[in-house]
């Protein structure tokens, strides 16, 4: 008896932390355009106010707007700006320079983007403007294609960390990168947890560190995964599991940025890489944090796609 008692204390104290508040379900918009070039989402970022946003997609190109909303719900969306992004001499990027996937905008306009094909995070003062580098690290030019910097966020510091999407093991952390006075350096990682891949962060209006997670099973579909963790000196830590929906849910929820709503509640807003593909969809989904409900201490509580779904379509 002793020792079955042991190998459970032993159980819980390497499990990761999973208690976490309850987030509500907020809502879907799904989005079409006819615009030429328009899908392939990936990296997205919300001004404090929760409307205005930009958006980068897999080939190359940046999209600023403002979410409309009624009810606090997303109802429609407004488009500024559709433009490609530049390279180091202002012509737009082409080639194995075009895939861009992590997105910061700064409140000052500035614009930080990380690119998995060429492995790399480059600087913006406008959108359709010429890019500068941020330097580079060793390790960016050693990463896998297709599955190097897939997030991107900025803490209130103004450093930015970025992460590549797949670990190279299923039991290997995901390595975090930080640029801060002008150098790129590993600092720290972030537990893997099963299949799921890094697809996006940012830093929420509490200062916690919010991953987007995904993962992709042929018959079944997408499935998304938020956890989130206060970082500290000694890296990331009190790991919490906010979501983890079923398969096929949602689509392939890529980008994540959160903001607060006029209750003070944290809004998760996430967009969905469509891959160009005519059975996919572009999609915002949203979810709320409650200001008002400390997070709980007494175990896990993921929660799924609410059965209250309420969808909203545009064109």
């Amino acid at each position: 008896m002793r020792l079955i008692l042991l190998i459970l204390l032993a159980l819980v104290a390497s499990s990761p932390v999973g208690a976490a508040p309850k987030l509500i379900f907020q809502g879907k918009f799904l989005w079409t355009v006819p615009l030429a070039g328009f899908g392939g989402f990936s990296g997205l970022d919300i001004q404090a106010d929760g409307r205005h946003f930009a958006t980068v997609s897999d080939h190359g190109k940046i999209l600023t707007g403002v979410l409309q909303r009624r009810n606090g719900r997303i109802s429609g969306v407004g488009i500024d700006s559709f433009v490609p992004l530049h390279d180091l001499k202002g012509r737009p990027v082409h080639g194995h320079d075009t895939d861009s996937e992590g997105l910061v905008l700064t409140e000052n306009g500035t614009i930080y983007v990380s690119f998995e094909g060429h492995h790399r995070v480059w600087r913006y003062s406008t959108p359709g403007g010429k890019a500068t580098r941020t330097g580079t690290h060793p390790d960016f030019a050693k990463m896998q294609v297709n599955a190097s910097l897939e997030s991107l966020a900025i803490d209130q510091g103004g450093a930015l960390y970025t992460m590549p999407e797949r670990s190279g093991r299923i039991d290997r952390p995901f390595p975090v990168y930080r640029h801060r006075r002008g150098t790129w350096k590993k600092v720290f990682s972030i537990p893997r947890r099963g299949r799921f891949l890094a697809s996006g962060s940012d830093f929420g209006p509490d200062g916690k560190f919010y991953l987007l997670e995904r993962d992709f099973l042929w018959y079944r579909g997408f499935a998304t995964r938020i956890r989130r963790f206060d970082l500290t000196d000694k890296g990331f830590t009190n790991e919490e599991t906010l979501l983890e929906t079923a398969y096929g849910d949602y689509d392939n929820l890529e980008g994540l940025a959160t903001s607060r709503d006029a209750q003070g509640n944290i809004r998760l807003t996430m967009i969905s890489d469509d891959n160009f593909n005519i059975l996919q969809s572009t999609e915002f989904v949203e979810f709320l944090l409650p200001a008002s409900k400390p997070a709980s201490k007494s175990g896990s509580n993921p929660v799924s796609k609410s059965t209250a779904d309420q969808t909203v379509r545009t064109r």
